[in-house]
């Protein structure tokens, strides 16, 4: 019973975050042979694998939504509202194909995206011109994602990475933060603190922000007895952030009031997502001998 519960939960966490052809996908990602970009024992492989990138991949997004350019761009042109799981699955698949893929299928899909990226552009509601494929927009996005999912991964993390590793992860994804067109990723976790900093100037909530965090904290696409163990996960992804960009956010008050237990409850929440969720295969092949090149 226990053990047909456990694998009706998995089953279902992993078609939402990776599609209804999950198994074939990470059987395609880590079993086929060839070079990577990484090696089994780099930091981005351990954190990417671990379960805390719920959190962290929550707080990220909610972080990002503090960038009025970058919202507007993700407003107006991702599946964001309109198809919020199938974004999900396309980053989830991104991340997944760079961190364990294969060298050349880590490639395609910097390719695909940086495609897209190009096709972007227009104009937010204030009248400013963004471009997707601006580096300055792309960083922002990099910086937003890397401070979450190793905050996450400090916090909740099996294993929480000493400083060298935790260096080691920032250098990781500068070297997919550069083939994507990203200016300056930075390459330690103090160079990441100071750069997150110099966008503050740049980060104020707008009615996208607003829009984001009511959608993602409040009204989540989930079914009714997923809303609590999400409200729980919701509340940690909040307590992550930096607390000057907490307070920029609408939240609800459901999030308020779980706040002083949010640790408890990620806790809680991520130790259930590991009960439930196959763990990873290991990846065939060895480190692409170009691994860090940008061009």
């Amino acid at each position: 019973m226990v053990r047909r519960l456990r694998k009706r939960a998995g089953e279902a966490l992993l078609s939402r975050v990776a599609g209804p052809s999950a198994h074939q996908k990470r059987a395609r990602i880590h079993g086929t042979p060839g070079p990577r970009w990484f090696a089994p024992e780099r930091p981005v492989r351990r954190v990417h694998a671990d379960a805390s990138m719920y959190i962290g991949g929550l707080a990220a997004l909610l972080l990002q939504s503090l960038h009025p350019v970058a919202m507007a761009a993700v407003s107006a042109h991702s599946g964001f509202r309109g198809d919020p799981w199938g974004r999900l699955q396309r980053t989830s698949t991104f991340l997944a194909v760079t961190t364990f893929g294969t060298s050349r299928d880590a490639q395609r899909a910097v390719d695909r995206v940086r495609l897209v990226h190009e096709r972007v552009a227009g104009t937010t509601s204030e009248g400013v011109a963004y471009r997707a494929a601006d580096p300055h927009l792309l960083a922002w996005v990099h910086v937003a994602e890397t401070y979450c999912f190793l905050k996450a991964y400090q916090r909740y993390g099996r294993h929480s990475l000493d400083p060298i590793d935790a260096d080691g992860y920032v250098a990781d994804m500068a070297q997919v933060a550069l083939r994507l067109g990203a200016e300056h990723p930075p390459t330690t976790c103090s160079d990441l603190t100071v750069r997150l900093t110099t966008y503050r100037p740049e980060l104020r909530a707008t009615p996208e922000s607003r829009a984001t965090t009511r959608y993602l904290l409040s009204h989540p696409p989930l079914p009714a007895p997923a809303r609590l163990p999400y409200a729980f996960l919701a509340a940690a992804a909040v307590e992550l952030l930096p607390a000057w960009s907490s307070a920029l956010l609408d939240l609800p008050l459901t999030t308020r009031l779980l706040l002083p237990v949010a640790r408890l409850g990620g806790h809680a929440i991520i130790a259930a997502i590991r009960w439930a969720t196959p763990p990873i295969p290991a990846a065939q092949g060895r480190v692409s001998p170009d691994v860090g090149r940008a061009d």
